[in-house]
């Protein structure tokens, strides 16, 4: 389904002015299609497929059972798990269409859903081809999902993600001319935070508002940290070959990266989950901008290229094609980044989305 068609069966999605709005819309839309009864739409990171802001809850309080829910997703063994789901060929599958309509097979249902009065599930990947967007998940109090619901459904995946990637475009951020320290949170054997620096409070109180933890700290934790810290115990346990990383855009348009490790305890254990949340550097930003303009991966080459003062020539020649397609391509760059120049171009995709470095003469 192309954007248009899209637009058609989810009518005003095309109009949201972010993220959140995006949500709210499609959800809308969504349930005219295929009711239920409530629903979780999250970002994600399209590198590592973990979750990041923002996150909309509908009809599932503030979202208490987030830790929860995430904790038994990386570290339990559950049904059509989102890692699996995101390279399936088809993105989106029903809990009870899964397993014959035995949904206790699901540890996931075993030990949350059925507490929480939930007969199904329908998870959904927003995704454009090997990139994650977004997670939904959709609940039904009582009847299954059909397969031609499920199928419908899946059938809105590479849209909503079309859309929702623009949005990884932060607007033009407040100047600041400080450069944040690294925060640092640390999470013993069983997940508890049990020590955390000031940088690491003053990041959180930067980020937007969503699904939170209290902790022993006096400090909710955002999901968004939670789920990072059980990533990096997933990858620990063997559970999971991914990066526990996230990118993250504050409330003022800047973003954060939010990484964890396992540390290694006496005897070779597992020992505490170290988590450092810090201003990024521009290679963790490079593909993450460039993908949120449509830029193909040849399209960042030559930007790249650009940004390093090469001449049309000079491109042509190190990418072994001709200058006439560099000018092609860097005119097709300009369409798509709305700009008119090169040194806009590079400002656009390497500079503007940054925390600047040093002070003002």
């Amino acid at each position: 389904m192309n954007r248009s068609r899209a637009a058609q069966a989810l009518p005003g999605i095309e109009r949201a002015a972010d993220a959140v709005e995006l949500f709210e819309r499609a959800s809308a839309g969504l349930r005219r299609l295929v009711p239920f009864d409530s629903a979780v739409w999250r970002a994600t990171d399209p590198e590592t497929g973990l979750i990041t802001a923002p996150m909309l809850v509908q009809n599932l309080g503030a979202g208490e059972g987030c830790a929860a829910y995430w904790e038994n997703e990386l570290l339990e063994e559950t049904v059509v798990p989102y890692r699996e789901l995101a390279r399936a060929a088809v993105p989106a599958a029903g809990l009870r269409d899964s397993t014959g309509d035995l949904p206790a097979r699901s540890a996931r249902y075993r030990r949350l859903l059925r507490g929480w009065g939930m007969h199904d599930e329908l998870r959904v990947v927003l995704r454009i081809g090997d990139r994650p967007w977004g997670l939904v998940s959709l609940f039904r109090d009582a009847e299954p999902f059909r397969p031609d619901e499920i199928a419908l459904v899946a059938d809105r995946s590479r849209p909503l993600a079309t859309l929702l990637r623009g949005f990884a475009r932060p607007p033009a951020p407040a100047p600041r001319t400080d450069v944040p320290a690294p925060g640092l949170i640390l999470f013993d054997g069983m997940g508890e935070a049990m020590s955390i620096n000031e940088e690491a409070r003053q990041h959180l109180a930067s980020l937007p508002k969503g699904p939170s933890s209290p902790s022993p700290l006096g400090v909710r934790l955002p999901i968004w940290v939670i789920g990072t810290a059980l990533q990096a115990r997933a990858v620990a346990d063997g559970r999971d070959h991914g990066d526990a990383r996230v990118r993250i855009r504050t409330t003022e348009g800047r973003w954060l990266v939010c990484h964890a490790s396992c540390l290694t305890g006496p005897g070779g254990h597992p020992g505490p989950v170290a988590l450092v949340i810090e201003p990024p550097a521009p290679a963790d930003l490079a593909v993450l901008i460039a993908e949120s303009y449509g830029l193909t991966p040849r399209e960042l080459e030559i930007t790249q290229l650009v940004a390093r003062g090469m001449t049309t020539a000079e491109i042509a020649a190190t990418l072994f094609i001709t200058p006439h397609t560099v000018r092609d391509r860097i005119k097709t760059l300009f369409a798509k980044v709305d700009v008119s120049s090169r040194g806009e171009l590079v400002s656009r995709l390497f500079t503007e989305h940054y925390w600047p470095r040093g002070h003002p003469s």
